[in-house]
């Protein structure tokens, strides 16, 4: 295996074996060193195309050494249509990375993209962004972060299923944490926006989502449970967007614009 499909797909625990492509190296810190590892690819959604697409690195590849065993990859990454993508990959080896079948993983991955470039399929409306930032604090490692944009989400649904749904409701999110409560209560009660798997249990994705901003996460915990929150946070975004009787809704929030609702 190249190093370019290790780069080409997320970043895993796991190290995996690759063809040398730094090999009589000296490996020295600071050296910069042109490689031969095929093409990067990686999926975004382009909004100039509508569609996710998948973008390829262009140009020369090169990397920095850190020391023998990480190196520094930059790259930009280009759709077909020209938007672009800046990444940035920390690659550790678990020995010595000139040697001649070394064993590798991705330590981290940063993105610098585009305005027309997004991590997520554009099929939220006005949550996609939210999801994006959420996406990019985990890649970047910031656990606690990545958690409050998923807060901010389930928050701004059940906000906006409530006004278009006509629910009173007490002043949030600037009010008591327990206005919110009951208004996810009712919210839920009217619209049924909490999936069947875990409505019996609805509120406590709120609060494990609020344990972040109260402080009871640190940035590895929060890292550790981004993944299922996220799940979860989309699942209530893609139960909404399914609901018959959100029509409404779902043409106030511009969805049925983008042509994938499936009513």
């Amino acid at each position: 295996m190249r190093l370019s499909a290790v780069l080409s797909k997320p970043p895993s625990n796991e190290y995996i074996q690759v063809d040398h492509f730094l090999l009589n190296k000296m490996g020295k810190t600071g050296q910069q060193v042109d490689l031969d590892i095929g093409q990067i690819m990686l999926n975004y959604y382009c909004s100039n195309c509508e569609d996710l697409r998948t973008f390829t690195s262009k140009g020369k590849i090169s990397c920095i050494f850190v020391n023998k065993q990480i190196i520094s990859i930059d790259t930009v990454l280009a759709c077909g249509c020209g938007a672009d993508a800046q990444v940035w990959f920390l690659v550790e080896c678990d020995d010595d990375i000139c040697d001649i079948a070394p064993n590798v993983k991705i330590i981290k991955r940063s993105e610098k993209l585009s305005d027309a470039v997004k991590i997520n399929t554009n099929n939220y409306g006005a949550y996609t962004e939210l999801l994006d930032k959420a996406e990019k604090a985990y890649r970047e490692g910031l656990g606690a972060g990545s958690i409050v944009y998923l807060r901010k989400a389930f928050e701004k649904i059940t906000i906006d299923t409530a006004n278009i749904a006509g629910i009173s409701f007490n002043s949030y999110p600037t009010g008591n944490p327990k206005n919110f409560s009951e208004l996810l209560r009712k919210v839920d009660a009217k619209c049924s926006i909490i999936p069947r798997e875990f409505s019996a249990d609805s509120y406590r994705l709120f609060r494990e989502l609020s344990s972040v901003v109260h402080g009871e996460y640190d940035e590895e915990l929060g890292l550790r449970k981004f993944e299922p929150l996220n799940r979860l946070v989309v699942g209530v975004l893609e139960n909404v967007k399914n609901k018959e009787e959100l029509k409404e809704a779902i043409g106030a929030l511009g969805w049925e614009d983008e042509g994938s609702v499936a009513l």
